[in-house]
């Protein structure tokens, strides 16, 4: 079992999301789009409605981040399920993924305020007040012998990161900058105290980062 980040996008100058996340702009400000066209152009991007899309290595990590029989469960933070903040208005809004979200998957969303579990299609949402490592005991748990993803935003995977519970790790770098917003780093080698690093330059302009524990 490995712990992962896959298919995390980020700007050049190191953000994965603009400020003034709304209901209507879940990244943000200005906006983000280009930090993900490199994936929604490949052939296995799963919102594909016409045939054709890129092949090559661009394809090879959007096919392996929507593989079902690799990962048994995610955890991400609040503001990845909806843009609410503080205690739940109501609990009749059940987050901006739709009547079937693609996880399919135990999904853990980190919230000091909870509420009941909720499955949607083939994914159930639970809601956990806890720190990095007791969610990602309960994730292990519910993943059996398949692997638990770190979905995601930026504040949550820095928090596995800190903690030393990430084992690989994927971001892929787009040629933009949004000069503000939510930021992982300033550079990767950040994390080569405790990580190998190879970078991958796509045709699209993407720069795939690869992290692996030392």
């Amino acid at each position: 079992m490995l712990v992962r980040v896959q298919c995390f996008n980020l700007s050049a100058d190191g953000y994965g999301a603009g400020p003034d996340q709304t209901l209507e702009q879940p990244f943000g400000h200005p906006d983000p789009g280009p930090l993900f066209s490199w994936a929604g152009a490949t052939a296995s991007w799963p919102m594909r409605s016409e045939p054709g899309g890129t092949r090559g290595l661009d394809d090879y990590f959007t096919r392996d981040m929507h593989r079902s029989d690799s990962i048994g469960a995610e955890i991400m933070g609040r503001n990845k399920f909806g843009p609410q903040r503080g205690p739940w208005e109501n609990h009749d809004w059940q987050g901006w993924w739709g009547d079937e979200p693609p996880f399919r998957t135990p999904v853990f969303v980190l919230t000091h305020h909870e509420r009941p579990s909720i499955t949607l299609g083939q994914t159930t949402f639970h809601f956990l007040d806890a720190g990095p490592e007791e969610a990602l005991a309960q994730a292990k748990k519910a993943a059996g012998d398949k692997d638990v993803r770190i979905g995601g935003g930026v504040h949550t995977i820095r928090q596995f990161l800190d903690a030393g519970l990430v084992d690989t790790v994927h971001i892929a770098v787009a040629p933009i900058e949004l000069g503000a917003g939510e930021r992982l780093w300033e550079s990767p080698d950040e994390l080569t105290d405790r990580y190998h690093l190879e970078k991958i330059p796509s045709p699209s302009g993407v720069v795939h980062h690869l992290f692996w524990r030392k």
